[in-house]
């Protein structure tokens, strides 16, 4: 436990409750994880011989949902929990990268531009999905 927070917990504790103040590392940390596990899974479901398209599907929702948050004003450590965290660690441009090159390498030339600008395209226009709902007063 930090500092912070077993001088918080120590104080609180006097007074019946126990305050819990994370560090950022350890939000981002454990998110990560989530979103590491969650990519997994979406890999192991979708997977696919032809097209990448686990890579896309998390790009694509991961920048929705970190977009999402971000235009909803989220506090700091839901953003670095969800946002820096899962969402980071569930997209993935690496991934992307190589699977595009990847795909132009074993000639489907068409194909790895489809997932270039798929990829880019889906993931503003999802950014973009999010800041609709949110400013229409949808969330």
């Amino acid at each position: 436990m930090s500092p912070c927070a077993v001088a918080t917990a120590s104080t609180a504790g006097a007074l019946g409750a126990v305050a819990f103040d994370p560090e950022p590392a350890h939000l981002v940390g454990t998110g990560g994880a989530l979103g590491a596990v969650l990519r997994h899974w979406v890999y192991l479901q979708f997977s696919s011989e032809r097209f990448p398209w686990p890579t896309l599907a998390v790009n694509v929702l991961g920048s929705f949902v970190f977009g999402l948050l971000t235009f909803l004003g989220a506090t700091a450590s839901t953003l670095q929990l969800v946002g820096i965290g899962i969402c980071g660690a569930f997209t993935t441009f690496s991934s992307f990268s190589v699977e595009t090159v990847q795909l132009y390498e074993r000639g489907d030339r068409l194909v790895a531009v489809a997932n270039a600008a798929g990829n880019l395209a889906l993931s503003l226009a999802a950014i973009g999905f999010a800041w609709a709902l949110v400013s229409t007063g949808v969330f």
